[in-house]
């Protein structure tokens, strides 16, 4: 049987597998850049990302749901919130939306630490925003699409991201360069303006949420 002469290219794993290589080679200098923060605040990165997750979301969250948003265990998460409750960071109240829950809050000191926390990885941020525009579009739209897709495996956490907000509407615009309608400011959205984290958030139904997803490009 005749053989083949393998060229340089034969071993090269398939773009897929390296555009994830990527991801968790650039996930992995940032969580660096977060250890060394962390490691100077007397923190963990678990307990700097939960400052983050309550200073983005002023109204307070449940321990379940930052359990879920790490995916981590609840005994986990209540161990981290214990410590930064004790470190005087994140304070336990009432929750706005049921007087029988209880939420969590960053105090005045938490949210100190966690606009601090920024300076950690703005050296990622310089070198997107180094980026030709047109560049940073197509990869936030890439990494959108393939978010989209790693929540249809339930693993991937809820996001405030526009496709999932009932204000967005797909593709109200077909073949526009501005093709989706942000309802809440009842105008048109650009792709450079799709936020994955957005406070104005109002999660949609899933069956919207769904079709917004698989139209979204």
């Amino acid at each position: 049987m005749d053989i083949k002469p393998e060229t340089p290219w034969d071993g090269t794993p398939d773009v897929s597998a390296r555009i994830i290589t990527a991801i968790s080679r650039i996930a992995s200098v940032m969580r660096s850049g977060v250890w060394e923060f962390a490691t100077s605040e007397n923190l963990n990165p678990a307990q700097v990302d939960i400052l983050q997750l309550l200073h983005a979301r002023p109204k307070g969250v449940r321990l379940s749901w930052v359990a879920a948003q790490l995916s981590i265990s609840a005994a986990s998460a209540s161990d981290s919130v214990a410590s930064l409750v004790s470190k005087g960071l994140v304070r336990k109240a009432r929750a706005e939306d049921d007087g029988r829950a209880t939420a969590l809050f960053l105090t005045a000191a938490g949210t100190a630490v966690a606009v601090r926390i920024g300076s950690a990885v703005s050296f990622a941020d310089d070198a997107a925003a180094a980026l030709p525009p047109a560049l940073q579009v197509q990869m936030l739209t890439g990494l959108l699409k393939l978010i989209a897709e790693l929540q249809t495996s339930e693993r991937f956490p809820a996001l405030r991201a526009c496709p999932s907000c009932r204000h967005f509407e797909a593709n109200k615009y077909p073949g526009a360069a501005t093709p989706h309608h942000c309802a809440l400011v009842n105008a048109p959205l650009p792709i450079a303006f799709i936020r994955i984290d957005c406070a104005e958030h109002e999660e949609a139904d899933l069956a919207t949420q769904q079709r917004n997803w698989a139209q979204f490009a």
